[in-house]
């Protein structure tokens, strides 16, 4: 059975082909790369993939029994590409796409989850056997920031005393490495989120203990955390984006209590002070 992986070099693909060469012999995974010359070190076939071109999609996908569909990163592109490579899907005889959806999509506010439920509603028309991973937030989202915190003495945000059941994008790849080496999992739609539920105050907490320096919270007006995204170099609809998403976390977008991550992965999901202590 051939496992191919889309966007196998990115920063959740990579780790999901570690985690799969765990389980099924890497003879039998396929990573589906953008650029090939990247994917030389991932010890497996690689196949050039790009979700916008539509015409030899379905030719790259020969052979492959099941289909792990990271979502793309291009905001406003993905249902029309993650559509594409469904069709393709379909075109080469893929029986089964396990697609890496948004947390509670169907209800969700942030501005992420129309393209997620868009393609959730493809795989559905598709006559694909599927299985949805609605993945929650990253934690690297937020510790990605520890730097210019402690270079500005302040972690600032727009997310109030909202709770972010993040988790690693290790702990999600390991999921979907269990998921993707388990058919059993088929027909199934998981809400993947952390154990431990933390507001933007407790991660500054953690990174004022970790370092012994005092890092307060600062929580902003989402139009001001915007404008200051924008002045360190965000573009303008990604900071605009960024700090909505942040204020989504007040109106329980980002928490989740279920825990049905951590069944999956057989462990509890990486504490918040872990992945803090790697990011320092």
């Amino acid at each position: 059975m051939k496992i191919a992986i889309t966007g196998a070099t990115g920063q959740l693909g990579s780790l999901v082909v570690t985690e799969l060469k765990k389980r099924v012999a890497a003879e039998n995974l396929v990573a589906l790369v953008r650029t090939p010359e990247k994917a030389s070190g991932l010890g497996v076939e690689v196949r050039a993939f790009d979700y916008t071109n539509a015409d030899y999609l379905a030719e790259a996908l020969v052979g492959i029994d099941t289909l792990l569909l990271i979502s793309g990163n291009e905001i406003g592109q993905r249902a029309v590409q993650h559509s594409n490579v469904i069709e393709a899907a379909k075109e080469a005889g893929v029986k089964w796409i396990v697609y890496t959806s948004l947390l509670a999509a169907n209800i969700s506010t942030l501005s992420l989850a129309g393209e997620h439920l868009a393609t959730e509603e493809a795989l559905k028309n598709s006559g694909i056997e599927h299985t949805i991973l609605r993945n929650g937030w990253y934690t690297e989202n937020y510790t990605g920031s520890i730097a210019g915190a402690l270079a500005s003495g302040a972690f600032i945000g727009s997310a109030g005393d909202g709770k972010i059941a993040s988790a690693t994008r290790a702990d999600f790849a390991e999921a979907a490495a269990v998921v993707l080496s388990d058919e059993s999992h088929k027909g199934k739609v998981y809400e993947l989120a952390g154990d431990e539920a933390y507001t933007l105050s407790d991660l500054a907490a953690e990174i004022s203990a970790q370092t012994g320096k005092d890092i307060p919270y600062n929580n902003l007006p989402e139009t001001e955390y915007a404008q200051i995204l924008k002045t360190v170099g965000l573009p303008e609809m990604f900071a605009n984006a960024i700090a909505s998403w942040d204020t989504s976390a007040l109106k329980g977008d980002l928490f989740d209590d279920s825990h049905q991550l951590s069944k999956l992965i057989g462990r509890p999901t990486t504490p918040l002070s872990e992945a803090v202590k790697a990011a320092i």
